[in-house]
């Protein structure tokens, strides 16, 4: 059928052919006062519920965007975030569960001798392990994240550290440290309390054959810093396999660490991916 046979006659049910305008004037171009100008800020709470309710709410959406940047490795890999009445407990993801499924209320809330007190599932006992020594040895960290990504692990696997090659990765000098140690899967208390010790008071941690392990003072600064570094990971070795390197010199290295590596910094660059991610899979936050 003619596409002009199914239009409606109705000029009231038309489609508007006019087209968009947008009219400004010289006298519309004023200054806006930078205070009346949008710039997000962690929210602040007295109520600890809601707060809960806050992190656990980022925690989801976390797993949700490590799921999507192919992060999973099977069953590997895990997101904490401390509870913010009972600081010796955190929220974890089930074990078993897909990142990309991950809702609110699938979340369990674990003690400090790794029982299950809220939720359905089993908790990985490796998560246990490294998150338990993580929070327990550093009470500023209100998140903790850990994966198998490829270039995290390919990075680990090196023996090397994260370079000041770019911009990005200067987020992270001279604030990570290295675990040089391997046995296995890390279901030994003992080793998460030595992963702790060598992240000691750094933003990072890269796990010799094993991949990479943040911590913040939110759940989304960690979750940012993991795939910022993850991404630095991958320049790295695609630069080093391209040929030889330049790195940014110490005191400029230094200084953009400044720019660009505190926590208030990670907290707000994922800002946009946890609104992206709210509203593509709004189901997150059942």
């Amino acid at each position: 059928m003619p596409q002009e046979s199914i239009r409606s006659s109705d000029p009231s049910t038309a489609p508007s052919t006019a087209p968009l305008a947008d009219p400004l004037s010289r006298q519309d171009l004023v200054p806006i006062p930078e205070e009346k100008l949008i710039f997000r800020l962690p929210t602040e709470f007295s109520d600890p519920a809601v707060e809960r309710r806050h992190r656990k709410e980022r925690l989801a959406g976390a797993l949700r965007i490590f799921g999507r940047f192919g992060f999973e490795e099977g069953v590997a890999g895990h997101i904490t975030a401390r509870d913010p009445e009972f600081p010796d407990h955190f929220w974890v993801n089930p074990f078993g569960v897909s990142f990309k499924q991950i809702r609110v209320s699938d979340l369990l809330l674990v003690n400090h001798s790794g029982d299950v007190v809220q939720g359905r599932h089993r908790v990985n006992r490796a998560a246990f392990a490294i998150h338990a020594a993580v929070h327990a040895a550093r009470p500023d960290a209100i998140g903790a994240a850990h994966s198998h990504s490829v270039y995290g692990k390919a990075l680990s696997a090196t023996g090397q550290q994260l370079e000041p090659l770019t911009q990005d990765a200067c987020a992270f000098y001279e604030d990570h440290g290295c675990y040089e140690d391997y046995s296995g899967v890390a279901n030994d208390p003992e080793e998460g309390r030595r992963i702790a010790k060598a992240l000691g008071g750094y933003k990072a941690v890269i796990l010799r054959n094993h991949g990479l392990l943040t911590a913040a003072g939110s759940v989304d600064a960690a979750a940012y810093w993991f795939i910022t570094m993850e991404r630095s990971a991958q320049a790295q070795l695609a630069a080093k396999a391209a040929g030889p390197t330049i790195q940014i010199p110490h005191e400029e290295a230094k200084f953009t660490y400044g720019q660009v590596g505190f926590d208030l910094a990670g907290w707000f660059q994922f800002q946009p991916l946890f609104d992206q991610i709210s509203r593509t899979d709004p189901d997150l936050f059942e």
